[in-house]
């Protein structure tokens, strides 16, 4: 072996090293390094530059739910997203050292039929604005922030109306029948089963369930959804109790908020000619009402938000957003609201306390 040198063994070959030995240096003096600490304020949004003094959020919403979340066209706003998420998340700078970012997306970025959306799992943004905490399904796969609306928005049963009588009728617990669901929204699929018909006692079942197409850009879930009700493929749809409401346009094409609908309003305009609701008030698919965001279970992120919504609550903004959008009735009271002096709309009645016909669009029991 020669003196100096050391070898290593490298694919069966000897490779002679100069020994270590040989190349020797000055030890510098010692230098203290300060590295910063970083603890992080909210959960990790992919692309988003994180919070150094206060947390930073995106939350998303699409623009065909007025009033909950819709397209704010002129005078009331440059084609934003609105309504009453959006309002209220904004307004959460004004109680809480926090940043809120408002984007637009599909709803099935963030919940599609059964499972998380794609966009929302993988953190493209912090949460998604608007969704009721129902039970079942989303449980496994969300987190849901504090409620903003104390309504567990009611859902209903839409059934055809043939020569003026209920394709369906409420005596019926939906047994044999096809049931469309709005691919994506609440009510989920899965909470009809725990839902009692009021009209008999029962709870419905022995049903099938079909979806309807999902959001993207060449669809609309609830126009989807009612198309097939109307053409004969199913024989009910599962759906929000107040969701025609909402949909209904006047003769312009614009929506409740004076916008130019971004859905089909010839369908929803046949609403107690063609169709109408069977049941209303069903409110056991839901756990919480809406809630200002849904984040990826596990996030956090809810931690983060929930004390600044229990504070904006508590405004005179909070009481505002509700009156401008027309859901006193629904919203947490404080100290700005005055005493109710008008009664629940029709669709938040259990249909057994309904007593108008199927040409309003709600049908009694019998």
């Amino acid at each position: 072996m020669m003196s100096g040198v050391q070898f290593l063994m490298v694919a069966g070959t000897l490779v002679a090293l100069k020994a270590w030995a040989q190349e020797t240096c000055t030890p510098a003096a010692d230098v203290e390094v300060t590295i910063p600490s970083y603890s992080p304020l909210e959960p990790f949004v992919t692309g988003m530059m994180p919070g150094s003094k206060h947390p930073r959020f995106i939350l998303a919403g699409d623009t065909n739910w007025p009033p909950y979340s819709y397209l704010a066209t002129p005078p009331e706003g440059d084609l934003v997203v609105a309504g009453i998420g959006a309002e209220i998340a904004m307004g959460l700078e004004d109680v809480c050292d926090i940043e809120v970012t408002v984007i637009e997306a599909k709803w099935a970025e963030c919940w599609d039929a059964g499972h998380i959306g794609a966009s929302l799992k993988h953190g493209d943004y912090s949460g998604c604005l608007t969704y009721t905490h129902t039970y079942g399904e989303r449980n496994r796969y969300l987190e849901f922030s504090d409620p903003i609306l104390n309504d567990k928005m009611p859902a209903g049963i839409l059934t055809r109306i043939v020569n003026g009588i209920p394709h369906v009728s409420g005596g019926s617990n939906l047994n044999g029948q096809t049931v469309i669901d709005v691919s994506g929204w609440a009510p989920t699929a899965d909470t009809l089963a725990l839902q009692v018909n009021t009209c008999t006692g029962s709870k419905f079942e022995g049903f099938t369930v079909v979806p309807s197409a999902s959001d993207d850009d060449n669809n609309d879930a609830n126009d989807d959804a009612l198309k097939k009700l109307l053409s004969g493929t199913a024989d009910v749809m599962w759906v929000y109790a107040n969701q025609v409401e909402n949909r209904m346009c006047d003769n312009a094409g614009k929506d409740m908020n004076g916008n130019t609908a971004t859905w089909d309003c010839s369908l929803w305009n046949q609403f107690g000619t063609n169709f109408a609701y069977t049941h209303v008030g069903l409110y056991g698919h839901a756990i919480a009402g809406t809630t200002l965001s849904v984040s990826k279970k596990g996030t956090g992120a809810s931690t983060v938000l929930n004390p600044c919504i229990q504070k904006f609550l508590q405004t005179k903004k909070y009481y505002d957003i509700c009156v401008k959008h027309n859901v006193v009735h629904d919203c947490f009271r404080n100290s700005y609201f005055p005493p109710l002096t008008s009664n629940p709309p029709v669709w938040a009645h259990q249909t057994n306390q309904v007593t108008t016909d199927c040409s309003t669009g709600y049908c009694k029991c019998s």
